[in-house]
């Protein structure tokens, strides 16, 4: 499943395995709490990530800021081994 918001002070939520969640608003947030989901947002907004373990217990939730340094606009990210992670 994939959550999309675009407008100004916005949430994108996703619950679901294997789910996107995308903002592209302004001091926007895209939440992601299923199994291997990924979340993307413009400069500016904040990613929650989250990762499962195979049993789809909670094991490690981060918050990150796309500040166009260190997590980049328009790019797709996954929490891994507790680390925040670039993927496709």
């Amino acid at each position: 499943s994939a959550a999309t918001n675009t407008g100004n002070w916005s949430a994108a939520t996703n619950t679901g395995d294997w789910s996107a969640a995308d903002v592209k608003g302004k001091e926007s947030i895209a939440i992601v709490t299923g199994k291997e989901s990924k979340a993307r947002g413009v400069l500016g907004c904040w990613l929650v990530l989250t990762e499962r373990d195979k049993d789809y217990n909670i094991v490690s939730v981060k918050a990150v800021k796309v500040d166009g340094i260190d997590i980049k606009p328009d790019t797709w990210y996954m929490l891994v081994d507790g680390k925040v992670k670039e993927v496709e």
